[in-house]
């Protein structure tokens, strides 16, 4: 098998539950040296899967600037984490729009800023966001506005990476998933959210992770805010 990302070095931020983890295991598989950053650990076969666990809170601001200095070394980014909020925009507290604002986008932006240099040297980069549903472009949200606002920043994050600098090697798209099933949700959460798709069924982490690998493998494609949703739409409330 093709393993198109040897001899490069891939941080994942937000890397050992959930999506994330899945995207650190298939990256490894794709021959990447990957660091996954997040609270969890990924069990004892972590080292023998190439796959170095970095364990930090990054709601923790202290913590944060270990994760700075590795995505100074990076070849791929891909920022998974992020905290989620529905609430009505009337009853968002100015703590709660910060801490969306700055985990949702400040703190992925300043990861792509630590990246970049060392990406425009080798002039080779790849950096993969993940926003939220329907966040590829500017909407209205009813219940989770600040969230979606802070989502919807990365797709011109990603523009402005693709404008400045796709012609030294480097893309940057957004995946905007919609309803996946990461093994947290309980019964009732997942059929609660099933019945909104489309198809009646939950988006699988495996899917979600191939589109990703996708993405990464083709600079062609660079700047993309792409829907990953079924085609979901609002109707199917």
């Amino acid at each position: 098998m093709e393993r198109t990302f040897t001899g490069k070095r891939a941080l994942v931020v937000g890397g050992t539950s959930g999506i994330g983890a899945a995207l650190s295991k298939a990256l490894a598989r794709e021959g990447a040296s990957v660091t996954a950053v997040g609270r969890d650990s990924l069990g004892p076969s972590e080292t023998a899967d190439g796959i170095e666990v970095v364990r930090l809170n990054l709601e923790n601001t202290e913590e944060r600037p270990q994760t700075l200095e590795l995505a100074r070394n990076a070849d791929i980014l891909c920022t998974v984490w992020g905290p989620f909020a529905q609430k009505a925009l009337h009853e968002t507290t100015e703590n709660e729009w910060e801490k969306l604002v700055s985990l949702n986008l400040s703190f992925p932006g300043s990861l792509v800023s630590a990246a970049l240099p060392s990406m425009r040297v080798a002039r080779w980069g790849r950096i993969l966001l993940f926003g939220g549903t329907r966040t590829d472009e500017v909407r209205g949200f009813l219940t989770n506005a600040a969230y979606g606002a802070a989502k919807t920043g990365l797709s011109s994050l990603a523009r402005s990476v693709s404008l400045a600098y796709a012609g030294e090697g480097i893309s940057c798209n957004v995946i905007c998933p919609g309803f996946v099933d990461t093994g947290s949700l309980d019964g009732a959460e997942s059929r609660i959210l099933a019945a909104k798709s489309p198809d009646g069924t939950l988006i699988t982490v495996d899917e979600l992770v191939e589109t990703g690998i996708f993405l990464l493998k083709r600079p062609l494609m660079n700047g993309l805010a792409l829907r990953s949703d079924k085609g979901w739409e609002p109707k199917f409330i």
